[in-house]
């Protein structure tokens, strides 16, 4: 029996499903190191890796489960990442990209979904203008690497994290707030994102497309909070915003693992599911 259609496994990308190579946490001696499949090239060089026995259970994830990889990478950003799938041209039939702003549909943005945001983020939020703004004016270009705009829907700074002045992102997280938006620091980069514009308001939208299913998902950062809430069980890496913060909530496992062995233990927490539901449900059908 096939769980295709009954289960929807919505996982983050960066530090949860894939690592890059400042992310691996790689602390056994060399020799005992996990081999690794580059899963995202740019400019000619690999950026980001899975264990090959992670690549390997994706893949039949993927055979036994609708698999919708949740980012809040802008499109562009995510279409350089080449998931392991049943064929070697696999397109997840669905994908969610800068952090819930972009719904795509076989690799192809969903314009009515484009709208939807659209009409949200003008109803509940500052302009996106005034905060890169306020970005612009608070962030010291002595630690500031990058100020960016993605997708223009949100912004994010690349900082040199040790060199954040003390209070400063507390302070910064204050201001957004009172105009409806929220912060984020992940690795070096600190997102200001609308409130809105959320993972779990796009999962949604797939689920009432596919007519609903039991919702697994992952995700280490505070931006993917609402996901895990939003799934009927979730599991969050021992490294991240969630739980350097101690964040849990009911149906969410917090795992010990960190780094690249976090990724593979999430896959394997994912198919096991699966799996074991298919198991019930074939041996209810058998008595």
């Amino acid at each position: 029996m096939s769980s295709t259609g009954s289960f929807l496994v919505a996982s983050d990308l960066d530090r949860t499903l894939i690592y890059s190579n400042r992310a691996l946490a790689l602390d056994v001696p060399d020799r005992l190191a996990p081999r690794l499949l580059s899963v995202e090239v740019h400019d000619g060089k690999a950026l980001s890796f899975m264990t090959e026995r992670a690549a390997a259970m994706l893949v039949e994830l993927a055979c036994e489960a609708l698999l919708v990889p949740v980012t809040t990478r802008t499109k562009t950003q995510y279409e350089r990442v080449n998931l392991p799938g049943p064929t070697p041209v696999w397109i997840p039939a669905y994908a969610i990209c800068s952090n819930g702003g972009r719904l795509l549909v076989d690799g192809v943005p969903d314009e009515d979904w484009q709208a939807e945001v659209a009409g949200r983020l003008a109803a509940a939020s500052a302009p996106l203008a005034e905060v890169v703004e306020h970005l612009a004016l608070c962030a010291d270009p002595e630690w500031t690497h990058k100020r960016r705009v993605a997708d223009d829907l949100f912004a994010y700074l690349v900082v040199e994290r040790a060199e954040l002045p003390a209070g400063w992102l507390e302070e910064l997280t204050g201001w957004c707030a009172e105009r409806g938006w929220r912060v984020s620091l992940q690795g070096r980069k600190v997102y200001a994102v609308p409130t809105p514009l959320s993972k779990s308001a796009a999962l949604a939208e797939v689920e009432r497309r596919i007519g609903g299913a039991t919702v697994l998902a992952a995700g280490d950062s505070l931006l993917d909070a609402d996901l895990l809430l939003a799934a009927d069980a979730g599991w969050r890496p021992g490294h991240g915003e969630l739980a350097d913060s101690g964040w849990t909530a009911p149906g969410v496992t917090a795992l010990d693992q960190v780094g690249v062995a976090a990724g593979e233990e999430i896959v394997r927490q994912f198919l096991a599911r699966v799996r074991g539901a298919v198991d019930v449900a074939d041996a209810v059908a058998a008595g």
